[in-house]
Parts: structure tokens; sequence; C-alpha cells
């Protein structure tokens, strides 16, 4: 069964990743582009709080779900 609201999370994610960095900066190089990617993507794993999760950030919600498996 698809699940529409996949689709949704993935759109989000780009847009966003257009918006806080594509849109916003201009790069030289392709290595320039490589490491503010990552940059972006360690922020944004640590830092932006989901409300599916709880607002909790990406990192902290998949800590909790690997503890609570542990845990089992």
């Amino acid at each position: 069964m698809n699940r529409p609201e996949g689709n949704g999370c993935a759109e989000h994610f780009i847009r966003t990743l257009k918006e806080q960095l594509l849109w916003v900066r201009t790069f030289s190089t392709v290595e320039e582009l490589r490491r503010a990617l990552l940059e972006w993507a360690q922020r944004d794993n640590e830092h932006w709080l989901l409300e599916r999760h709880h607002f909790l950030s990406p990192s902290q919600a998949r800590r909790e779900l690997m503890q609570s498996k542990q845990a089992a």
C-alpha cells in the first residue's frame, strides 16, 4: 500500500534544503557544495525539531528508538 505522507516528507526535506542552503548561497566548487551539504545535514539532524517525533530532533528520536529496542 502506498503511503502518500512518505512522499510529502521527502518533498518537505528537499524544499527545506533549497530554502536554507541551495537558494541562499553560491558555491565555487563541488567540494565547497559537498562540505556545505554535510554541515547542513548534521545541523538539520541535531537541531530540527519534528512534531511527529514529539518535538525531538531526528538524531534524538533515533537515539530514543535504539534505546527502547535495546531495553526490550
